[in-house]
């Protein structure tokens, strides 16, 4: 079991009405395993992003819920209704792939009208429909034009309208931003949550980039070797990660082999005090915190009374626009290095430069301690 320490308790919102039920699903490849045993219960109009490495199961997750590519054994309800062992075609969502998919050869309004065509709608609905749609990605005059004179942003916005085309209960989105270049993505993603919040579609994206799901879901699903580690809110995920896993693959960490011993952490020549409910004494666990938790104090501060601080020497300094991350070595640390993210303003007060000698603080609050195997 992982442990870690007493944080300050954030009161996560109530889950809406589920809308899709996942109960042990399975999927295997002959001898390998691509999920098992998940469980997951979405809620009606939630954003959630399943999370993870390339290879933990997460777009088999979402294919299997597509019924593009059938579990093996387990069950999967939407809406109420058993839709395990129904065809692709007969279940109620929409899709954009990473690559668009759209028609080379049909314009903006007919690849948009596709799927609409196939109802055997009137036509006059159909060009309400698609003009609706294209007001509501917000590229009214592109209706005549092909796919291969739209930019990258603009055949995203065209396949996302076109997923929504026959208003499904549910959207999934098979990292959709993943070909865009930086500055469009972010600008893209926040378009796309705020039009998943305007039509309350619930909404299924695969990432496996933890800025995109910790800036757009309501939840994240974190898996890893065909399991969920974790689903919480964002704040939840970054700031309780439930595993060493969790902690280290969402955001930066400095990690430390260790024992726990007497409700004491033990770090070269420093102690960390702790109340660390379920270790025993002598167990070996890994302590973790944050960059952005190293709290900096001027050089001196190892003489007055601060808990859990250390003396350091900056040894490398990286100016990356927002903060300086700088690197550093302590001799109560042995030959472990840490990281620390400064603000610009931190820097300026205390003037860090590498080979300054400095004191930080490692806050109880913010110190992670997972119990760990031998």
């Amino acid at each position: 079991m992982n442990a870690m320490t007493q944080l300050c308790d954030i009161t996560a919102p109530a889950l809406p009405e589920s809308y899709l039920s996942i109960q042990n699903l399975w999927k295997s490849y002959g001898d390998f395993l691509a999920l098992r045993d998940v469980s997951l219960d979405i809620g009606r109009g939630e954003f959630i992003c399943f999370l993870g490495p390339s290879g933990c199961g997460k777009t088999t997750l979402l294919r299997t819920i597509a019924g593009l590519d059938p579990q093996t054994r387990g069950t999967i309800r939407q809406n109420g209704q058993d839709i395990s062992r129904l065809p692709a075609s007969r279940r109620d969502y929409g899709i954009v792939f990473q690559s668009y998919a759209l028609f080379p050869n049909l314009t903006v309004a007919r690849n948009i009208a596709f799927g609409l065509e196939n109802t055997g709608r009137p036509k006059a609905e159909i060009a309400v429909r698609v003009r609706e749609l294209l007001e509501l990605v917000g590229l009214p005059a592109q209706a005549d034009k092909y796919p291969a004179l739209l930019s990258g942003g603009q055949q995203q916005r065209i396949a996302l309208a076109r997923a929504l085309a026959i208003n499904p209960g549910l959207l999934l989105l098979d990292e959709p931003l993943s070909a865009l270049d930086a500055k469009v993505r972010v600008h893209l993603r926040h378009e796309i949550k705020e039009l998943q919040r305007k039509l309350g579609v619930t909404t299924i994206m695969v990432t496996h980039d933890q800025e995109e799901a910790l800036a757009m879901a309501d939840r994240i699903v974190v898996m890893n070797h065909g399991v969920v580690e974790q689903v919480g809110t964002p704040t939840e995920i970054y700031r309780h990660p439930a595993s060493l896993f969790v902690a280290d693959f969402i955001g930066e960490t400095n990690r430390v082999p260790t024992r726990y011993q007497s409700g004491a952490i033990t770090l070269g020549r420093i102690t960390l005090q702790t109340a660390m409910p379920g270790l025993k004494d002598g167990q070996a666990v890994t302590v973790a915190i944050r960059p952005e938790d190293v709290l900096p104090h001027a050089a001196g501060h190892e003489t007055v009374a601060l808990p859990n601080h250390l003396p350091v020497r900056i040894t490398a300094m990286e100016f990356l626009g927002s903060f300086w991350r700088a690197h550093l070595q302590s001799p109560d640390l042995g030959d472990i290095p840490m990281l620390a993210n400064f603000s610009i303003n931190a820097v300026r007060r205390l003037g860090l430069a590498v080979g300054c000698d400095m004191t930080v603080e490692l806050p109880s609050e913010r110190v992670l301690v997972f119990a760990r195997e031998e």
